[in-house]
Order: C-alpha cells, then structure tokens, then sequence
C-alpha cells in the first residue's frame, strides 16, 4: 500500500462526512480531527517503530512501553479521579499486567525477545487494560453511588469495609470483564480479528494467523480480568478511613 492508495481510502471518511452534513447529525468536526489525528499519529508511530526494529534495542523497547503505559494512564485516570491515588494505582495495575504477560511469553519460549513481538504485544495488552480499567472505574463509581446506603448499613452492623463493598466491587469486575468474554464466544463466526485479517492479507498463512490470533485472545483475557480484580482490590481501600468509615464524598466529586 502505497501513499497514493492511501489517499484513495480517504472516500470512507468522505461517506460519513457528507451523510453527518445531510442529516444535521454535527459530527464534521470530530471526524475531521479524529482522522487528522489518526493519520499523524499511526505515520509517526509507524517511523518509529522502523526505527526501534531496525535497532533493535532493549533500551528503546522499554521506552517505547514507557510510553505506552504513561498515554494509558493519563487517559484512564480521567474517569477515577474520584478515587485517591488512581494514577498510581493504574501505573501498578498497567506494569503487572505487562510483566505478567510478557514473562510468560518469553520465560516459556511463546515468542522470541524481540522488538517485533514485544512491542506490538504490549501495546495490545496495555491498550485493552486501559479500556478495561475505564469500564471498571465507570461502574464501580456508578454502584457505590447506587448502592450508598447499603454500604453504611453494613458497616454500621460491624461489617468490614470489604464485606460493605463486596458485590459493588464483584458486580463492577463481571460488567467490566463481560465484553471481552462474550466477544470471544462468537470469534471466527461473527467477525474475523483485525489482526488476523492483516496477517492473512500480507501474504502469511492463514493456520498461522489463527494461532497468533488464539495467543493474542488468551493473553486479553488474562489481561481484562487481572486489570478488573487488581484495580478494584488497589481502590477500594481507599473510600474508607481508618475507622472503616464510608467516604461517600469522594465519589461524588470529580476534578
């Protein structure tokens, strides 16, 4: 694909742009920048990563994941803010899951310790961690502030903190988990993975697509479920004083 064909593929944009200005649905603006935006940002990733394969250094491979986790963190912690010390609980979360995921790869011999697999891996893994800690803190903020009274009721019948915000805290790690799970239930029947897709387009084989695109299933898995329960375990601590004491106003207000 060349830049010439690239700007071909600009009809797509060209679609919802006229359908939004003949329908008054207001949307130019945002799909203006949106692909603006896009277009930089993927081309000066795309440079770098040349740069970072071609070197091939383990330097420049934790910079790039430096990077990664602090764009994931600035933009998770936006919906926590409610939650004292959120940045650094999701920088935690963010780096758990990365060394989880990527011990396990190399330590077993899954992939070679290369910028090639190392970077695109951990950008899957931190991305899907990022989306999962926002559905988490959304819900978890929307059931506590639901669920108020039931929590001091608790506490004022000598419940703990954890036994006060057990199912909000529960209920939030299923909703936020779900989407991933059922997602994978109909792979392959319903939708063909867009990384799979891209492999099988630039000529590999499609068997092989498939068990890279397994891999990469199980490792978001793993990476949605052990973002929900670390997050929500680092969090709720927090709402309380210690004289096990609800802080119902920090979920009330925002920055």
């Amino acid at each position: 694909m060349s830049y010439f064909t690239l700007v071909l593929a600009l009809v797509f944009v060209l679609i919802p742009l006229i359908l939004s200005k003949s329908l008054k649905l207001g949307l130019e603006k945002d799909t203006i920048i949106a692909t603006v935006r896009s277009i930089i940002q993927l081309l000066a990733v795309g440079y770098i990563l040349k740069f970072v394969f071609a070197s091939d250094s383990y330097f420049y491979i934790g910079l790039m994941i430096v990077l990664m986790i602090a764009a994931a963190t600035q933009n998770a912690r936006k919906k926590g803010t409610s939650i004292k010390g959120i940045t650094m609980k999701l920088v935690i979360t963010f780096i758990f899951v990365e060394i989880l995921t990527q011990a396990i790869l190399l330590g077993l011999h899954i992939t070679p310790p290369t910028a090639q697999y190392i970077i695109p891996i951990s950008g899957m893994m931190i991305g899907n961690s990022m989306v999962l800690g926002i559905l988490f803190l959304n819900r978890f903020t929307a059931e506590l502030q639901a669920h108020e009274e039931e929590v001091e009721l608790i506490l004022t019948l000598g419940g703990t903190p954890k036994q006060a915000i057990h199912t909000q805290l529960i209920n939030s790690i299923k909703a936020s988990t779900i989407p991933t799970i059922e997602s994978q239930k109909t792979i392959g029947l319903v939708q063909l993975p867009g990384m799979m897709s891209g492999q099988i387009i630039a000529g590999a084989d499609p068997v092989q697509a498939v068990f890279f695109q397994l891999l990469v299933l199980f490792l978001l898995l793993t990476a949605a479920v052990t973002t929900s329960v670390l997050l929500g375990f680092l969090s709720y601590p927090t709402l309380f004083n210690e004289r096990m004491q609800f802080l119902n106003e920090r979920i009330k207000t925002e920055d």
